[in-house]
């Protein structure tokens, strides 16, 4: 498998992940880095059913009378002549179809008849991708949000902005999701979205009142930047030891001292970034002037 970025400017393309050897390709969301799009571009790797039944398997090939006989084609496919593939959508599923060695492109006449009969095309013809993606387009379609049987007790950063005062900035304004609480099963739960804010100066009781108990609490041992003050050697030894608060699923790590809150970081978690342990934040950070 491999990982497919764009180095230079890793959120204008989304992230993909090749499974080369299933022949199949996750695309994922480049902000929120959730699955968008699953490609499978090798059907030969692959056996498919649907409701039950093969589609696509090694004594069934994908061929265009196969896909219309599982699925049941209510609207004619879509052609595309820079591409020489044709296109047979539907809710949340595409197939095309490979035809660079036809002499002609497929000609639909909407008067003559409906779904695949009006398309002149030979038989036998067989799917060279299929994507399944959420939505009814395949060019418009954006990655889900997170079910809430994944949520598990926990609360998520939907999105994180960085406030700013006339002095800089002063502190994140937080969007939060999480699973609704009350009696009855989860089937019947609701998503819940608040805002929390949490700013420089903050004591600590004031984060764990807005953002909760911290998933984990690191102290510092050690201050390391103590090697670019001025005179270092002559610094008395603190104390007591600043620590962190570490959000996972926020992508937020509050550092505190004995005092306050003097440092929040938020994790954009590029891709090939080696600090994995925690979410996403999808934080937005408006420059001054």
């Amino acid at each position: 498998s491999a990982l497919l970025f764009v180095l230079q400017s890793p959120l204008s393309h989304d992230l993909i992940l090749n499974l080369t050897q299933d022949g199949i390709k996750l695309l994922f969301d480049a902000f929120n880095q959730r699955l968008k799009v699953i490609e499978v571009y090798d059907l030969t790797k692959v056996k498919l059913k649907y409701c039950g039944v093969h589609f696509n398997s090694q004594a069934i090939a994908p061929t265009i009378e196969q896909i219309d006989q599982s699925f049941g084609a209510t609207h004619p496919g879509v052609y595309n002549s820079a591409e020489q593939l044709f296109h047979l959508n539907f809710r949340g599923l595409s197939f095309s179809f490979q035809l660079d060695s036809w002499t002609e492109a497929p000609k639909y006449e909407p008067n003559f008849a409906h779904g695949l009969a009006s398309l002149q095309i030979p038989h036998g013809a067989t799917v060279k991708r299929m994507y399944i993606y959420s939505g009814n387009s395949l060019q418009d379609t954006k990655a889900p949000v997170m079910p809430l049987s994944c949520f598990l007790g926990n609360v998520y950063a939907e999105s994180v902005d960085v406030l700013r005062d006339g002095t800089g900035p002063s502190g994140l304004r937080l969007r939060l999701l999480a699973a609704g609480c009350g009696p009855g099963l989860l089937a019947d739960a609701k998503m819940r979205v608040f805002e929390r804010s949490v700013y420089f100066g903050d004591s600590c009781q004031d984060v764990l009142s807005m953002l909760g108990s911290p998933h984990k609490v690191f102290y510092k041992s050690e201050d390391k930047m103590k090697i670019h003050s001025p005179s270092p050697h002559k610094q008395v030894p603190s104390k007591c030891n600043d620590y962190f608060f570490n959000y996972f699923t926020l992508g937020v790590v509050s550092c505190d001292s004995l005092e306050k809150c003097f440092i929040s970081v938020v994790v954009d978690h590029a891709p090939g970034h080696t600090f994995v342990s925690t979410w996403s934040c999808n934080h937005a950070w408006q420059q001054g002037n």
